[in-house]
């Protein structure tokens, strides 16, 4: 019972993750939150199963390191996108 339990929270809180990603595509801040959301899921469902499994824990630092790099990056672009059209909306935003 204990081990549904250890999976059906995180997977149901990952599925949120996902449907608000895909429901807040005008700002880019919204959209940066939701996937640092989805990542910290994705690192507790990791956490659980190399627990249950005993192996180390090395592979979650290395998870946490990439993860970490892609807050910076996508912070970094949002600050970019930021100074160069005053605002953060995917509208305003033109390819071309």
């Amino acid at each position: 019972m204990i081990m549904i339990l250890y999976w059906s929270l995180p997977m149901i809180l990952f599925i949120f993750g996902l449907f608000c990603f895909v429901s807040n595509r005008k700002h880019l801040l919204s959209m940066l939150l939701s996937l640092e959301f989805i990542v910290l899921m994705l690192f507790f469902m990791l956490f659980i199963y190399l627990n249950l499994l005993n192996y180390e824990i090395y592979f979650s630092m290395m998870f946490l390191t990439f993860s970490v790099c892609e807050g910076a990056l996508g912070l970094s672009i949002l600050v970019s996108m930021i100074r160069t059209h005053g605002n953060d909306y995917f509208q305003s935003f033109s390819i071309m």
